[in-house]
This record gives C-alpha cells, structure tokens and sequence, in this order.
C-alpha cells in the first residue's frame, strides 16, 4: 500500500489568540487586556478542526437566491449554507457586530478589532454583515426614534435568521446600499430617488425607487440607502418588512457571481415604492453614511491584517515539517529570508491596525485626527500589500498550497475584496490628501508621531524628512503623487511603532528592508544581517 510521507499535518486544532503573540502584545498595549480571557475561549472555538471545516463548506455551498416560491408569489430570500448560520452564530455570540457600542469601555474596539482579526483567517465571508452592521450604529444614532427601536436589537448577543420583522426577532443584522451602476465611488451621481411620505412625530417616511448595483448581504433585516430626496442626496433605513408586517418591496435582482467572498451574498436589487425613514438631514446624506463607512474602513484593515497573519501561519507551519534536499524549509536561508520578510509585513499590519483601533476608542483631537486621516491611509496600503503576501505564502506550499483543499487559494481570492470595498485605492489616497488639508493639527500629528523614534534611528529620520518635503503644499496638490504620499506615511507610522514595540531583530530589519528610496515590492530581499530565524520564530503559530 502506497504510503505518504513528508507532509505536514494540517494546521489545526489551535488557539488563533494564545499562538500569535504580536496580537497578544497589541491587545495588553492597546489597552484589551481585560478581553484576553474571553477572546482567547473564541481563539480556541475558531480554531477547533470542525470551525475549520465550516469555512470549506460555507465556500464549497455559496447562498442562492430563492425569488419566488412554488406558486410564483415573489419572496426574494436567499439561502444560506448551515455552515455559514453556523459560522454566523459565533461571531454575533461573541458580540463582534456591535459589542462597543452595547458594552463601551475603554478597549472596547480593539477587542472587537482582534476578535475580527481572528475571524477574518477562518471566514471571510461571515465579515461582511458583522462588519456594516458594527459600521450602521453611529448612523443609526442621527436619528434617535429610529435608533431607540432598532438598537437593542442590534445589541442583542443572539444569532437569528428567521426571515421575519425585525420585531419578531430576538437579534438583527444591518446591510447598506450605495453603490449604483453609473457611478461606483461618485455617490452623487445616484439616481435613486425618495418620495417624502409624511411624519410619524419625529420620524420621516419615504418611499424609495431606482436600482443599486451592489447591495451587500441582503438576508440583512435593514439597510442604510442613499436616494435622493427633494432636499438632495439623503440617507434611509429601508426594512426588510413594513410597518404594517408586509415584505417590503426590495426585489433582488440577482446575486453576483464574484471573484471571493463567495460564501457571503451581494446583490443587485430594485426598490419600487420600498419603505424607507429619513437618517439625519435631507441633503446631508453622504456626511451621514460616512459614519458607517469610516468604520467599515477600518474592518477592511483589520480583514486584510488576519488574512495575512493566516497565510504567514501557514507558510511557516510548512515550512517547519516540508523537507527538501535534505533540510526543513525553514532551515534553508532564502526561503528564511522569504519567511522572516513575510512575517516582517504581517506584523507591521498587525500592529499598525491595533493601534489605529484605538483610535476609535478614545475622543481627544489626537485621536480623531487618527480616524480621519490614517484611516484611509492604513486602508490602502495593508489592504494593497495583502495581495501580492498571501500569492507569495501560496507560493511556499508549491502545489499544495495551489489546491482547493487547501486554504490558501480561499485567502488569494478573499484579499482583493478588501481594496475595492467601501473605496478603492486611488478613493483612499486621494481622501488622505483633504484630510491633511482640511484637519487642523494633522501634519503637526504625524511629525510628533514620527519624532521621538526618528531620533533614535538614522533611516527612519531619513524617510520623515522625505514624508515631510511630500506633505510641503507643492506636492500634496499633484494628485499623480498621492499614492507615494500615502505610502511613505504608512511606512513610517509602521517603523514608529515597530521601534517603539517590536524585538530589535524586528524593527531593524523593517527599516532596512521598507524606508530606503525605493522600497522593493517583492518578499525574501532582507539584507544581510538581519536576525532571520528569530523574525520567523516570533511569528509561528504552534498548534496543540
């Protein structure tokens, strides 16, 4: 009987927390270390061999669109895979949907940040609903007879996919709708138009009529719609239900048959005389959704970060049993040079990621300068460098890492979504230019941020200097520059951090390899020197 040898066995079962210390790390510093206990009990749950197995079949059973029943009445629900309820239930059940905002503490958001961390490696589809439905509170909260009915049960801790009326639910999940065929980013080209209805005291009723051309997961109990009223370009809360009990009329079109992402659904949809209510000011809609998509944006980051802690988890749990030409990859220099370069990015997301959390945890300017400028800047580049880090870890499995069984071609075809979603990358850069423009404090901001590590190192002094002659007004006005402004922001907050908290065998090898004149795109360039072995030892998960 033919027998296998010299293969790794899978990387499972394993605690997602107490085996990746740099999140470990980031959650004690960022003030989480009150969460530790019960995000390590959801590490081990999505972990565990048959957690595991529920992303493969999410995947493997993508949902279907079901727009009629047997007697043609029109129904527009989508099926879903019990793996994906499954995988659904424990994200709500450990209160990554909204947590911050039913239990705020200081922390709070960097706790949820890590439990999303964790659970973007073993499903990204389920990310996507979490994510807008965390996103749609503070939208929510502009109008406050609304939020007052919906809110606790956003709240609520309970998974619960019963097609019915928000108010015959023990918990509610909320999607949006923005995106229209003629304009993609260019929200005021949307043509979607709401008819004001009347008041009911202090809340406004509509009804809505166009088409959206991406409406991300519409087995959602409620959507934050963009439409325009007679006061301009405004923001609804459309139901899946009427007031009276009644389907309200959201037609799904289609589900869209897309690159990755395939177990969670997006939709095109029509509304035709939909029922919808008034979210802040007619007219002021776009200030209104922004809300919910600055937090979206920070999941994108967050979602990219635990896709590339993934993919360098599993590059190195390879390495660490594959051997070839009488050695373990892991002891071969190059492909150490590849790992360590691989793990250097990682953690570089990781804790820039956590630290930006953070941000959305405290209130003074310093942090609101940070969500309104490193948002979009951390948004571009993790999401941009997740790509070509999980193609490269694909690449040390070789042609097991290129299989379906594999989890490695789910997270290569996962990591693009992150970059398009809620702005692509040019949208990014582009808003990290107004906002340094417009925020009184940025600029100053980012130097005291840069300062105190530049003084200790050379290289990082240098690539300030450089970020502050591209910030002069000069070049921040040449919009064919933003990206490298961009970069070069990133890149420095990154190496601040790196010599602030990481091992010196860390921060010195990402400086040497990340702010020269030209950083390279590719992984496993390291320069001589650099502690190689101790770079991927700090990274490697060591499953039970």
């Amino acid at each position: 009987m033919y027998e296998v040898t010299n293969q790794p066995p899978p990387l499972e079962p394993y605690n997602l927390l107490q085996t990746d210390r740099v999140l470990r790390e980031a959650l004690l510093r960022e003030h989480a270390g009150w969460a530790e206990s019960e995000l390590a009990a959801l590490g081990k749950t999505l972990g565990e061999t048959e957690t595991i197995r529920l992303g493969f079949d999410a995947n493997r059973n993508p949902p279907l669109l079901r727009a009629f029943d047997r007697y043609g009445h029109r129904i527009d629900e989508v099926e879903f895979h019990p793996a994906w309820h499954a995988l659904m239930a424990i994200a709500v059940e450990a209160g990554l949907h909204a947590n911050p905002w039913a239990q705020p503490r200081p922390g709070a958001h960097v706790a949820r940040a890590a439990g999303t961390y964790m659970l973007a490696q073993v499903e990204s589809g389920v990310y996507c609903p979490i994510a807008m439905t965390y996103g749609a509170v503070p939208a929510l909260r502009h109008a406050p007879a609304l939020a007052a009915e919906w809110l606790p049960r956003i709240f609520a801790r309970q998974y619960d996919p019963r097609f019915r009326p928000a108010r015959e639910k023990t918990g509610v999940l909320i999607g949006m709708a923005m995106t229209e065929n003629q304009g993609g980013s260019d929200l005021r080209t949307n043509t979607t138009h709401a008819a004001f209805v009347g008041d009911d005291g202090p809340r406004r009723l509509f009804r809505l009529s166009g088409r959206k051309w991406f409406m991300s997961a519409p087995m959602c109990d409620a959507f934050l719609v963009l439409a325009q009223s007679q006061g301009g370009l405004s923001c609804f809360l459309a139901p899946r239900w009427t007031r009276d009990g009644k389907r309200n009329a959201i037609y799904i079109e289609r589900l869209k048959d897309k690159l990755g992402n395939r177990s969670n659904a997006s939709s095109e949809v029509e509304f035709a005389d939909t029922e919808a209510e008034l979210i802040g000011e007619e007219g002021r809609g776009i200030p209104t959704i922004i809300e919910m998509s600055t937090y979206a944006r920070l999941d994108c980051a967050i979602g990219s970060s635990g896709l590339m802690r993934q993919a360098v988890a599993q590059a190195i749990h390879h390495a660490s049993y594959r051997v070839a030409f009488q050695k373990k990859l892991i002891d071969q220099s190059l492909m150490t040079n590849v790992l360590a370069d691989l793990a250097l990015e990682s953690e570089a997301a990781t804790v820039l990621t956590m630290r930006l959390a953070r941000a959305y945890d405290e209130n003074d300017g310093a942090a609101q300068i940070w969500r309104r400028v490193l948002t979009p800047a951390v948004k571009f580049w993790i999401c941009k460098r997740a790509v070509p880090l999980v193609a490269e870890a694909l690449e040390v499995l070789g042609g097991n890492g290129y299989v379906e069984e594999c989890v490695m071609p789910r997270l290569y075809r996962e990591t693009p979504v992150n970059s398009i979603w809620e702005g692509s990358g040019n949208v990014m850069c582009l808003d990290v230019l107004r906002a340094m423009e417009r925020t009184p404090g940025a600029a100053e901001l980012v130097s005291r941020e840069l300062a105190e590590s530049a003084r200790a190192d050379k290289r990082l002094r240098t690539a300030a200097a450089r970020l502050e002659r591209r910030l002069t007004a000069r070049e921040r006005n040449d919009e064919s520059q933003a990206r490298a402004i961009v970069r070069d922001l990133v890149l420095a907050m990154q190496a601040t951090l790196l010599l602030r908290h990481a091992p010196a065998a860390i921060a010195d090898a990402f400086c040497a390899s990340r702010l020269g004149d030209e950083p390279s795109g590719a992984f496993g360039l390291l320069p001589a020197g650099s502690d190689l072995r101790a770079i991927v030892d700090r990274a490697a998960p060591n499953p039970q």
